[in-house]
């Protein structure tokens, strides 16, 4: 083909018209002696142009046609392949889609006659037709070579558009069945005596159970062995396990023609662990007592397939009982769901815009979603019980367990993904789940799809349109049924049994499914907006409650929400448009009492939970002050303000708990938090502020109702406790003093009769019966405790800290700190009292040995009766007030020179006296541990159970849920437990060391 200099010859030009890339290359090919007899015939340039590769098929039939012997073979080959359409599109698409085929193909050249047959039989062969094809293998050499040849037939059928992606993955399925019995046949000739002692079943798992294999994929096995009668037991297993494993490394090894498959028998029961093959007896003695709930779900796809059909058919019909017990199970829907996530967060973080199977919208979104739904279901209706995802997938929507636009849109994407990853894996017949990266690639596996026009950008934007469906759908996949069983469905749409949907909620975790339905009924029915919006957000919300311990309250409480709110138009917009909000919604209504509680009494607070205005950020002490002010000023009297301040305190309350709940479980955009130190630390720090700006507007609100702008003495709040070391929970009570100052001029007792009528008037203020939550006002810590009076001046505190004080008040000193009020006397009270907290000289032995005495007694004495003290985070051992005072120990003795232990703050205190070299690291990290963990305790216990508590709660759904908000899973209540008295243990070692033990 010789063309003027310069300029493109035709046939250039025409190889580039039919898809070839390189068409010099191309050219120097077809001038080749091996394609001179054809070389100018159209047929053959159209035909390559029709492959998913020209390039790739021209090189792979010039390397065939090299490799034929003589001139008779390969005149044969050409007259064949021009004469007969079938072949042709066989062979050149065999070659245009598989380098690997191609060199096969070069290595056997006569094997290219595989596909010049055309029988009925050769358009859907199955496992006997494939046991034809592997029977002249002697060896696993041989194997591999008539597997390749087998391999060939199914490609081209294949890529040819013979068959489609399922019937394509049923027949590698069937050759791998053939393709195991040969290898066990193999096996058992070369050890005829460990074959006649033993029967050996193969149980087909996975894909290859499923009957939808990949090109390229472990095949799962379980065996299962017998005696043979009259043999002994043991020696049966060990010959029967010297088989099975010979049959693995058959089909596994290398050898010059490569490998075929690895045979995995890792899901057996123990896993890896575990012996190779068992009794029939000892795999059901092991299901019904050891058996996880991923292992039932595996069940799914047992298939019997080699060895001894009779015992592996035994094996199924003794297990597959079991198999439709898992959704029994406690946690079922919970524990697989996690698996899934597991399997997710285990993927490289490269690799994860590109995984096709494990990725988010991939394969396994598909399969895990079907397969759940055939355990909670196929108990009841058999017609469920397919190995195979689409065929599962068709049976749920004809019973209406999935709504049928769902199924259809899942069956498309399913078998797009299925089929780009067939022709991923064909290229090189390597495992691979990875959509590749290079344009070359693409556009061979977009033209193989029949994306032809612009196949790179086609096939990327099919892909990520499918993965989308997939990831909208798999979810909603479970819950949407849930819906249409108490709505309005389109005539002939087959709808969810009340039967059924009672079955799918108590498998999601739902105590009272009943009640669930009579909910989703009043939620999902009607044609009003709300109703439309909130049939489109329920299934997305019924998988958040499902993941919470406690899916009724969730799912009760939105109701309550929706109906308060429901016919306003900035909530049903937020939750629709704001990208969180439902989800921080869901998450809130389902944690506990608490919230919802907050939440209820105001139900406008939900916009809290959406983007914008500030979100979900705790506000500052300033701003919380600026607002309760503004609140005051505007209000009509003293109640009217405190009721204002009251309801802006209740606000923040539920924002903080919101916040909280959040950072804990975490959303799909945002994984909870991983340091429980600082959700504690946020949760001190927000309650402690509004506590203080509630504390300054009522006192402004009444000193204002009662004497204007200026009370006749100066006024100020000192926080004590958990309130001046910020670290307050959501139940604290406001331990605080009251000090106050005549102003110059004024008599004392008319002073001191205002200061008091003040306290009186703000403690009643604050605790009257309201809607909002009450803020009690404990002033016990004052001089002389509860015999002591209520206020006192600056002058009667220094009279008194000077000759009466005990070292017990010494000790609560160590948390004074100014909070609201006169910010001149709060100073000066500071200052007062600095010397008696931080004594220049330290401690006495007489005061160490009295606050030991001190705590020693109040673990005996208030620990409350029938409580179980290692489980009690204040009093118990390692808990709050372990760490506390060995802290404020260290603070009396060392703060006079040590400005860093200066501090109120527990954490604070602990890091300056490490810093100080007072404290080893390690001890430090023990303590801080404790008393963050009982903290948190502390906090979970009053957002699920809505009152405080000091101890784990004993109703199981309450202790499961303390579970979910401190990071622990369903089912896994006992382990947070174990993890609380190993961590309180450890601490109470540290402080018995440094609390009784030093000097």
């Amino acid at each position: 083909m010789t063309s003027v200099p310069g300029r493109r010859s035709s046939t250039f030009t025409r190889l580039l018209r039919h898809g070839f890339t390189d068409p010099s290359a191309a050219e120097r090919l077809l001038d080749g002696p091996e394609l001179a007899a054809v070389r100018d015939d159209p047929v053959l340039l159209e035909a390559l142009g029709g492959t998913a590769d020209p390039d790739l098929a021209l090189l792979g039939l010039v390397r065939l046609l090299e490799a034929q012997t003589g001139t008779t073979g390969r005149q044969e080959l050409l007259d064949t392949l021009i004469a007969a359409k079938p072949l042709r599109d066989r062979l050149l698409g065999v070659l245009g889609a598989s380098e690997a085929l191609a060199d096969h193909l070069a290595r056997h050249a006569d094997d290219w006659q595989a596909l010049v047959t055309y029988e009925a039989q050769d358009l859907h062969p199955g496992v006997t037709e494939f046991e034809h094809g592997l029977a002249e293998a002697t060896d696993p050499v041989s194997l591999r070579v008539a597997y390749r040849r087998c391999l060939l037939s199914i490609a081209a059928r294949d890529v040819c558009g013979t068959t489609e992606v399922s019937e394509t993955a049923a027949e590698l399925a069937d050759l791998a069945t053939a393709t195991l019995r040969a290898a066990l046949a193999l096996a058992e000739a070369d050890a005829p005596e460990d074959a006649a002692l033993c029967r050996l079943a193969v149980v087909a798992m996975g894909k290859c159970g499923g009957h939808e294999l990949n090109y390229v994929s472990d095949v799962d096995v379980i065996f299962v062995g017998e005696a043979v009668n009259g043999a002994d037991e043991d020696k049966a297993l060990r010959a029967a396990a010297r088989l099975a494993a010979h049959m693995m490394r058959i089909c596994s090894a290398n050898t010059v023609e490569g490998t075929i498959w690895p045979v995995d028998a890792n899901l057996r029961p123990e896993g890896r662990n575990g012996p190779l093959v068992r009794t029939l007896a000892s795999h059901r003695a092991y299901y019904q007592r050891w058996a996880k709930t991923w292992e039932f779900q595996a069940l799914l796809k047992a298939r019997p397939v080699a060895g001894d059909l009779a015992l592996g058919e035994e094996y199924v019909a003794a297990l597959r009982p079991l198999v439709w017990q898992a959704a029994e199970r406690e946690n079922f829907v919970p524990d697989v769901q996690k698996m899934r996530r597991r399997v997710i967060d285990n993927i490289p973080t490269a690799e994860v815009d590109r995984q096709l199977k494990l990725g988010p919208g991939g394969l396994r979104d598909v399969e895990f979603a079907v397969q759940l739904l055939q355990l909670v279901h196929g108990r009841a209706d058999a017609s469920l019980r397919s190995g195979t995802t689409l065929d599962a997938l068709k049976a749920l929507a004809a019973g209406g367990y999935v709504g049928r636009a769902d199924a259809a849109q899942l069956d498309d994407a399913y078998r797009f993904l299925r089929s780009l990853e067939h022709r991923i894996q064909l290229f090189r017949l390597r495992r691979t789940h990875l959509v590749p990266e290079g344009d070359a690639d693409l556009r061979r596996i977009g033209r193989s799809l029949g994306l032809r026009t612009d196949p790179v950008t086609g096939l990327t934007r099919e892909w990520r349109r499918h993965a989308s469906v997939v990831r909208r759908l798999h979810e909603k996949l479970f819950y949407r049924p849930l819906l249409d069983a108490v709505a309005q469905l389109a005539p002939g749409e087959a709808r969810l049994s009340a039967a059924a949907a009672r079955e799918r909620l108590v498998a999601l975790g739902y105590a009272d499914p009943a009640a669930a339905l009579r909910h989703l009924e009043a939620l999902a029915s009607g044609v009003t907006r709300k109703a439309a919006i909130q049939r489109t957000l329920l299934p997305v919300l019924l998988g958040w409650f499902a993941d919470s311990a406690d899916p009724d309250a969730g799912l009760l409480n939105f109701r309550k929400v929706s109906d308060a709110l429901g016919k306003t138009p900035w909530y049903l917009r937020l939750l629709r448009d704001e990208g969180v909000a439902a989800e921080n919604l869901a998450r809130v209504l389902s944690a506990g009492r608490l919230a919802p509680d907050l939440l209820l009494r105001a139900p406008e607070a939900v916009a809290l939970l959406g983007d914008g205005d500030g979100g979900l950020r705790p506000r500052t002490r300033a701003h919380l002050e600026q607002e309760v002010l503004a609140a005051v000023r505007r209000a009509d009297g003293a109640p009217q303000a405190v009721v204002a301040a009251r309801g802006i305190r209740r606000r923040e309350l539920f924002r903080t708990a919101a916040t909280d709940i959040i950072g804990s479980y975490g959303t799909e955009s945002q994984p909870a938090e991983a340091d429980q130190g600082a959700l504690v630390d946020l949760v001190g720090g927000a309650v402690s502020d509004l506590t203080a700006a509630t504390l300054a507007g009522t006192l402004r609100a009444v000193v204002r109702e009662g004497w204007g702008d200026d009370l006749p003495t100066r006024f100020a709040i000192i926080g004590m406790g958990r309130f001046g070391g910020h670290e307050l929970g959501y139940g604290s009570d406001a331990d605080v003093l009251f000090v106050h100052e005549p102003r110059d001029g004024v008599d004392e007792r008319e002073a001191a009769d205002a200061a008091n009528r003040v306290v009186a008037e703000m403690r009643r203020l604050l605790q009257a019966p309201s809607a909002d939550p009450p803020l009690i006002v404990d002033a016990d810590l004052r001089p002389e405790g509860r015999s002591g009076p209520l206020v006192r001046t600056l002058k009667s505190y220094e009279a008194y800290y000077r000759r009466w004080s005990l070292v017990w008040e010494r000790h609560a000193l160590l948390r004074a700190e100014h909070v609201a009020g006169d910010e001149d006397l709060g100073r000066r009270f500071t200052e007062l009292i600095d010397p008696l907290r931080y004594p220049p000289a330290g401690l006495g032995e007489d005061d160490v040995r009295e606050i030991r005495r001190l705590k020693a007694r109040m673990e005996s004495e208030r620990l409350p009766r029938g409580t179980d003290p290692k489980l009690h985070v204040k009093l118990g051992p390692g808990g709050l007030s372990d760490v506390e005072w060995t802290v404020q120990l260290i603070q009396l003795r060392h703060a006079a020179h040590e400005p860093g232990l200066r501090t109120t703050r527990t954490r604070e205190t602990l890091a300056a006296a490490h810093a100080a070299g007072l404290i080893s690291a390690d001890d430090a990290g023990i303590l801080d541990e404790a008393w963050v963990l009982a903290t948190g305790v502390r906090n979970a216990v009053m957002l699920v159970r809505g009152r405080a508590g000091d101890t784990f709660p004993a109703d199981p759904r309450d202790l499961a849920a303390v579970g979910r908000y401190l990071g622990y899973g369903a089912g896994h209540a006992g382990d947070m437990l174990d993890v609380y008295r190993r961590t309180a243990r450890r601490a109470r070692g540290v402080m018995e060391e440094l609390f009784y033990g030093g000097s």
